[in-house]
């Protein structure tokens, strides 16, 4: 029997419940992933708490579209995979499972050298700041400001752009500010005073930014700090990105991802696995729980206090 994550109705964690399932099948265009890890994303505790609008329920609704493990089964039509292969999972619904049956479209190879917890946290981060990376056209010697640095979606964001050549700045608390100079960028702190300290962290001025923060602070100063508001992209607050005549690529955005938008979302993952299995790409993994513990998982991720990324290892 399989084990996986589901609720039934929209609430707090506790509503979240390990149930037995039978094992999945391989059908037509489909492979069976035993997965080994997968990746805790807050869109996920969002969309269960129903801070995130979704449909109405028609049964009950499993969790998690990141994860990694190794192919059992292959079925019917599928070409190009096997079984024993290592796989990053991204883009799937119900990776919060022992096993997954899932189309190939949402799989990449694991490389060698990169571990299976280490694979789970890519999906959602490295596919989201690869796009805002390139959609706002981060290139050797840009200068790039990243809100909310020590993020995984800003963390993955910096890593990209200094992998292009960009000089970036990047806001956290001070106790990260380690950490952001590790990865390549630097560091300012946010709070009052925030446009001054990052003015003189940047001089010569900041020719693109991207809030993964959402705060009156961040998004004030960035206006304040680039001329074009086209240059400035968020990825947390979608709903005010019209009326600030910036970007927006989640969190409510009117405006779906374009057809480059979304290819780009594919690409970011496998480049971000081969950046990190060359060693220049590095993720932060944090609590390890295991799929009894997944109400605890998203406890630890609302309270948003969590240093690294959290995965639920079945």
């Amino acid at each position: 029997m399989a084990r996986i994550v589901q609720y039934e109705r929209i609430g707090g964690p506790e509503v979240l419940e390990l149930v037995e399932a039978p094992n999945p099948v391989a059908g037509p265009g489909a492979v069976v992933v035993a997965i080994r890890a997968a990746g805790v994303n807050p869109i996920e505790w969002k969309v269960r708490s129903g801070l995130r609008p979704s449909p109405p329920f028609d049964g009950p609704r499993r969790l998690g579209s990141d994860g990694s493990g190794v192919i059992v089964a292959v079925g019917p039509g599928v070409v190009g995979w096997s079984v024993d292969d290592r796989v990053i999972v991204s883009g799937a619904t119900g990776t919060y499972a022992s096993a997954l049956a899932v189309s190939p479209d949402a799989l990449d190879p694991l490389p060698d050298g990169l571990g299976f917890e280490e694979a789970a946290a890519l999906g959602i981060p490295a596919s989201t700041a690869y796009q805002a990376v390139i959609s706002l056209g981060v290139a050797e010697g840009s200068s790039f400001l990243v809100h909310a640095g020590a993020g995984a979606v800003g963390r993955a964001a910096i890593q990209f752009a200094v992998d292009r050549g960009a000089r970036v700045i990047a806001t956290a608390s001070p106790a990260n500010h380690e950490v952001l100079r590790g990865l390549g960028a630097v560091p300012v702190a946010y709070g009052p005073g925030l446009l001054e300290r990052l003015r003189a962290a940047a001089p010569e001025g900041v020719d693109r930014v991207l809030d993964a923060a959402g705060t009156d602070e961040a998004l004030e100063a960035s206006l304040a700090l680039v001329a074009d508001p086209q240059h400035i992209g968020t990825v947390v607050v979608g709903a005010r990105a019209a009326e600030l005549g910036i970007r927006a690529w989640m969190g409510g955005s009117p405006v779906p991802l374009t057809e480059e938008e979304q290819r780009l979302r594919r690409e970011g993952v496998p480049l971000a696995a081969r950046l990190a299995s060359e060693g220049r790409f590095s993720v932060e993994i944090g609590p390890r729980l295991p799929l009894e513990q997944a109400a605890e998982a998203h406890r630890l991720s609302e309270d948003g206090h969590v240093r690294g990324k959290i995965v639920l290892v079945p």
